[in-house]
């Protein structure tokens, strides 16, 4: 069996409901709306953020109509947030397919994340749940700040590995937090047990993000970005940082600033590529990728007892690890 049917086979009915209620909640009857709206489902995706919320409600007791509305509202705010992003970034391309600003406009994608930045506030009411509501808007303002943190960083002159977390925790890693924390407080877990489970998935949303900083040392098709696409955007991820930081070359540093300025090119990109993968920044960041696998697998082991769920979850933690896309 490979991983993904591992993680969901504990959730087979349940995922199932929540692609339906997901995707009804992107349905509308008008032209425009309906014709956008039917291209963002078209991603699909995984379901990864929806899964973890599903197999964290059963492990503390059982998915609900309340563990559902809140999986649709927190997958659909992370939609909303990924449309709204498009646009900041200049985005064409999104897991592969035209981003909706490319398809359309910018004017027309801003609409359409307002519009289904709504609908998720709309199921996550649904839920009736004050702290779940008030955990998916404190994740609204974590990741918009830290979409601002990044912007800022990359006008600063600093490369900080501190800072790098800070970005990533409060972006990537919010969200697998919440996803943790929302499944396990939807099925009655106490406030410590929803800390704990809120740190595990913080701790596998570095780990997710730092996996995907990786692969933007390779070319390949199927993770569906070119080498080096974070720099073309000004972004200097945990390898580069991790090389500048342990090595003694101006000119490399001259690079990262032009990385920061938005004024590097292709071939100066792939210098400062291959310059980090030579000077140990990959096998940096994976050593520090396994350390966050290894804390997560830790929880599951000390606070899942269903052994199924047991099992689904560390393949998921495998699965982000070692997948390629």
């Amino acid at each position: 069996m490979d991983k993904l049917a591992l993680i969901k086979r504990p959730i087979e009915s349940e995922l199932d409901e929540f692609i339906n209620l997901f995707n009804d909640s992107l349905t509308h009857t008008d032209g425009l709306l309906s014709t956008v709206l039917n291209h963002i489902r078209q991603r699909g995706g995984k379901r990864m953020r929806p899964m973890l919320i599903l197999l964290m409600a059963k492990a503390f007791g059982g998915v609900s109509s309340t563990t559902q509305h809140a999986a649709v509202g927190l997958e659909l705010l992370h939609t909303a947030s990924l449309v709204h992003d498009d646009v900041v970034d200049e985005s064409g391309e999104r897991r592969g397919q035209a981003s909706v600003n490319a398809t359309y406009d910018n004017k027309v994608a801003v609409l359409v994340g307002d519009y289904i930045l709504s609908t998720a506030l709309l199921h996550v009411s649904f839920t009736g749940h004050q702290r779940i509501v008030q955990i998916l808007s404190e994740l609204g303002r974590t990741l918009a700040a830290g979409e601002i943190l990044q912007l800022s960083n990359i006008q600063s002159q600093e490369i900080s590995e501190d800072v790098y977390y800070q970005v990533i925790k409060q972006k990537t890693a919010a969200l697998f937090e919440a996803c943790a924390a929302i499944g396990a407080l939807s099925a009655g877990a106490s406030d410590e047990e929803v800390r704990r489970a809120g740190k595990f998935g913080q701790d596998l949303g570095i780990m997710f993000q730092i996996r995907d900083d990786i692969f933007d040392y390779y070319d390949s098709k199927e993770i569906g970005k070119p080498t080096g696409n974070d720099m073309m955007e000004g972004k200097l991820t945990l390898p580069v940082i991790y090389a500048l930081n342990n090595s003694n070359y101006e000119s490399m540093v001259t690079l990262s600033k032009k990385v920061k300025a938005g004024t590097i090119n292709a071939d100066e990109i792939a210098v400062l590529v291959e310059f980090t993968k030579q000077f140990g920044g990959i096998e940096y960041a994976e050593r520090r990728m396994r350390d966050f696998h290894a804390e997560a697998c830790r929880y599951v082991d000390e606070n899942v007892k269903d052994e199924e769920i047991r099992q689904s979850l560390i393949a998921y933690l495998d699965f982000v690890i070692q997948r390629n896309s």
